[in-house]
């Protein structure tokens, strides 16, 4: 796997998938190098702690929207995670300016400091919000995923491959419903839920890791992988971890959707589908009759839309009780 021997750096590197990502990602590969670059210096000291001793772990304090510290931590890198976002919807709706300088300009940044430095490959992390996005922060990770699918037929000389992964709600994850219900059930607080049948997809932090470890692995640039990953009830996820405890239905958020989505009708005529995930890519590769003629026999039907809704794997109650017992003890 090409991320043996290799020095790698991961944007947003302290939140919950970069801890994840470099936890796995040492255990598997034993890297040169990984590089966690973030904003918060606490986050970076609290993590730094866990792996004293560790000589292949480095930690650089930067922002993405500042391309010149992007640059001065790309140095000898082979491979970039980007993580870093804005990610938390009424932030982003109240704090419009904020959310676009991060999730746009900061992309933009990536790309231009990783083509610079030569980087060999770019994983970008997208969000089931940026497939027919209703709020900002959708629509400014449906941006980035457009610069990044874009990106690798602009630069024509530039060897830097550009991929995009995209899942739902990761379980456990910082700003995530499970944290928020569990806490409220510990508090013996009532759980609220904003509607009865809403559905959201979902995966575990680990399986996030390893759709990253695939594209690593296959990406040829200018395409998003979607890992196919079952739905569950918000209100069954609530009973699950409530057990006798009240719920509350509270209503719909502004900016929140009934279901979520990862691929539209609109990118259908782009999407290859195989045993364990999709391919979505860019209207580029269409172009080349070979592409189109390789992928033919396994595009989906020109009408899929794949929702949470309508989504033919759903997520077993057994292993969603074992999961909150083994992970939050």
């Amino acid at each position: 796997m090409i991320l043996k021997n290799s020095k790698i750096l991961i944007t947003g590197g302290t939140g919950s998938f970069g801890k994840e990502f470099v936890k796995m990602t040492l255990k598997k590969f034993n890297p040169k190098k990984i590089i966690i670059f973030s904003r918060d210096e606490i986050k970076q000291w609290d993590m730094a702690l866990e792996y004293q001793g560790k000589k292949n772990i480095q930690f650089a304090i930067g922002d993405v929207r500042d391309k010149s510290s992007l640059l001065d931590a790309l140095n000898g890198v082979d491979y970039v995670v980007h993580a870093a976002a804005t990610k938390i919807v009424p932030t982003a709706e109240l704090n419009p300016f904020e959310c676009i300088k991060t999730n746009v300009l900061g992309s933009i940044n990536v790309i231009e400091a990783c083509i610079e430095k030569n980087i060999k490959k770019v994983i970008s992390l997208s969000t089931d919000k940026a497939s027919n996005p209703i709020n900002l922060y959708g629509a400014s990770k449906l941006a980035a995923d457009k610069l990044f699918l874009a990106n690798d037929f602009k630069k024509k000389n530039s060897k830097t491959i550009f991929s995009v992964v995209r899942y739902g709600n990761v379980m456990g994850s910082r700003g995530s419903v499970i944290p928020f219900f569990y806490e409220c059930f510990q508090n013996k607080k009532p759980i609220t839920v904003t509607d009865k049948n809403m559905t959201r997809f979902m995966l575990t932090l680990q399986e996030a890791v390893e759709l990253v470890w695939k594209a690593f692995d296959i990406g040829k640039g200018g395409e998003i992988f979607i890992k196919k990953c079952p739905s569950i009830k918000i209100i069954d996820l609530a009973k699950i971890i409530s057990g006798s405890s009240k719920i509350k239905i509270v209503g719909i958020r502004p900016g929140e959707k009934m279901h979520e989505q990862l691929i539209g009708e609109a990118d259908a005529q782009y999407t290859v589908e195989s045993n364990n995930y999709y391919t979505v890519y860019s209207p580029h590769h269409f172009l080349n009759k070979s592409f189109l003629n390789k992928n033919k026999k396994n595009l989906v039907d020109s009408n899929f839309i794949y929702t949470s809704e309508n989504n033919k794997k759903w997520m077993n109650e057994i292993f969603v009780k074992n999961w909150i017992k083994n992970n939050y003890k």
